[in-house]
């Protein structure tokens, strides 16, 4: 059985992969969007999704640092929300991204880029709600322990 200890140092590590997959969808999301607008000078539906996105795994990374950290259940909580709309985040994106492919006739690199990033971001962020899940088992049975009752 992993200890809390544990299980919070595999979520940091998680959480800063989260970090560089978000940091890495906002890139590729802005490179897309500006290829898109250089080649048809309009703004089209979803082209904005990889940043936002993006934005998403930023945030559940950041908070997965903290809850890491703080293993308070009021942070917890707020971990599994950012996760939640990581994921929400991740699985639009993928939508939209394949929507636009799909219009397009052709699938770009960036386009590519994209799916696996949201694809990354969204397994991420499942994992990460698993940790998370974990965590708090691990802390519930340890405060048991310390209260001197059995689980």
């Amino acid at each position: 059985m992993w200890s809390s200890q544990n299980i919070a140092w595999g979520l940091a590590v998680l959480s800063l992969l989260e970090m560089a997959v978000g940091v890495s969808s906002i890139t590729v999301g802005m490179l897309e969007s500006r290829r898109i607008r250089a080649m048809h000078k309009s703004h089209h539906h979803g082209e904005g999704s990889p940043v936002w996105s993006g934005v998403a795994f930023l945030v559940c990374g950041l908070c997965g640092i903290l809850c890491a950290r703080r293993r308070t259940g009021l942070m917890m909580i707020l971990f599994c929300a950012c996760c939640i709309a990581g994921l929400i985040g991740g699985i639009l994106n993928v939508q939209f991204v394949r929507t636009a492919a799909r219009r397009a006739d052709y699938t770009s690199g960036l386009q590519l880029a994209s799916l696996s990033l949201a694809s990354l971001g969204t397994c991420g962020c499942i994992l990460c709600s698993w940790l998370t899940c974990r965590l708090a088992s691990a802390e519930q049975q340890r405060m048991f322990i310390e209260q001197g009752c059995q689980p």
